[in-house]
């Protein structure tokens, strides 16, 4: 028998081994890739223009197209931000504070990335319209009054200073996720971060002209009440979204997430109605908002039935901390971001130490784990997330303001913002 030149053996050997489906480069899973491409539409379309709706309902007619502007505005900054290096920064590198710039400008991604079926790309994607809805909620705290370059520059360094280092602590592999921190799609990454960020904003910048004496309801509940719809929507592909596979986790997400949403509106109309007599449509959506902050941190660990008293305890919890803030502190937080985002974030993230157990219809606590010890990481991670958010919020706003004006003068306030900062009206009005 002939024998094959070695180089002849060397390369039929590689051409074996590179045909190997073991030693095969991974593939992504088609049916996950498409479920978060499609989460991640949803997510987006939760800003725009589920927010930009819901927040510009809630204003005068005036104001209604500066806020659809700053929403509109803000998505296009974190996406820039987020490719340069927010996405690098946040996911790459295991660092207990903060990642690397290996992958800045969204180079070098995977084919799939690691500890998922998603090519990174998607992954980046989905992340990405996280980085967008965060500082857009902020701004529900300081609407009618603000300056647009202020929005524009808050927005840009907070993302930066605040939310991606957070994100990283958390979902990035950093020290509280060290520590078993858990937080399924936001309560404290996303919800506590721009809660306590707008209720320290809404302080510093200062009440509306008029309040808390001049009554001034929103001029388009009809508009709330289909951008509140859209974030409904939207939200399952927040929440569903987040188990990153298109599986049982992603439908029980799902499915906790909408029966949280309809408790939570049924408890905020309730108490609304025993209080003033009357329920409202502002009242119900907010009460459904509340339900879909509170469920967030948990959805993808607790079961239906938890699902159903989580948003139940959102909506009470939520709409006597409303009160409590405007009547009592009389900060004018104007749309609530701190009582329902901010305070709905944080005791979801708290109520999952408890509903985790199987007992409850949880998926379990880790190993070594307790309630008592788990409810201790999570109150850790809340406290220090939201002291950071605080402090870096003070110290940015005392920035700004040697660049540029916070607030816009008085009698741009009266005229309206649409007007005197965009030289457009939402509305034409005719005699």
């Amino acid at each position: 028998m002939v024998s094959l030149p070695a180089r002849g053996l060397s390369g039929l050997a590689l051409l074996i081994l590179s045909a190997s489906p073991a030693l095969a480069a991974p593939a992504p899973e088609t049916g996950s890739t498409a479920w978060v491409l499609t989460a991640s539409a949803l997510v987006l379309f939760m800003t725009l223009p589920g927010l930009a709706l819901f927040y510009g309902g809630l204003v005068h007619a005036r104001n209604v197209l500066s806020v659809l502007m700053q929403c509109f505005t803000i998505c296009c900054i974190a996406s820039v931000l987020w490719a340069i290096c927010g996405y690098s920064l946040v996911f790459d590198g295991d660092g207990a504070v903060l990642g690397t710039l290996n992958k800045a400008f969204l180079a070098g991604l995977d084919p799939v990335r690691s500890g998922t079926v998603l090519p990174e790309t998607v992954f980046a994607l989905f992340q990405m319209t996280f980085a967008v809805i965060t500082p857009a909620l902020i701004i529900g705290a300081i609407p009618e009054r603000v300056t647009f370059p202020f929005v524009a520059l808050f927005s840009a360094l907070w993302l930066l200073l605040v939310y991606v280092p957070v994100a990283h602590w958390i979902w990035g592999g950093g020290w509280l996720a060290g520590l078993g921190t858990l937080d399924f799609a936001g309560g404290i990454v996303v919800h506590t971060t721009a809660g306590v960020s707008a209720l320290v904003l809404a302080i510093l910048i200062g009440r509306r002209r008029g309040f808390p004496t001049t009554l001034t309801p929103p001029h388009s509940p009809g508009m709330t009440m289909m951008g509140a719809g859209m974030l409904w929507v939207g939200w399952f592909g927040f929440n569903g979204g987040s188990a990153l596979t298109a599986d049982t986790a992603a439908g029980n997400a799902i499915l906790v997430t909408h029966l949280s949403a309809s408790a939570g509106a049924m408890a905020w109309t309730a108490a609304e109605w025993i209080k003033i007599r009357k329920p409202t449509s502002i009242g119900i959506v907010t009460g459904c908002i509340a339900g879909l902050a509170t469920i967030t941190p948990a959805a993808g660990y607790v079961s239906p039935a938890a699902g159903l008293l989580i948003g139940t305890a959102g909506g009470l919890v939520c709409f006597f901390v409303t009160l409590y803030v405007k009547h009592r502190l009389v900060i004018d937080d104007s749309l609530d971001v701190f009582a329902v985002h901010g305070v709905g974030g944080i005791l979801g993230s708290l109520l999952l130490a408890v509903f985790l157990l199987p007992g409850l219809g949880g998926i379990g606590l880790s190993e070594g784990k307790t309630v008592v010890s788990q409810l201790g990481v999570q109150a850790l991670a809340i406290g220090v997330t939201a002291v950071w958010s605080a402090l870096l919020t003070v110290g940015l706003v005392k920035l700004i303001r040697l660049v540029t004006p916070l607030r816009v003068d008085q009698e741009a306030e009266h005229d309206g913002l649409d007007l005197t900062s965009h030289g457009e009206r939402a509305y034409e009005f005719t005699p």
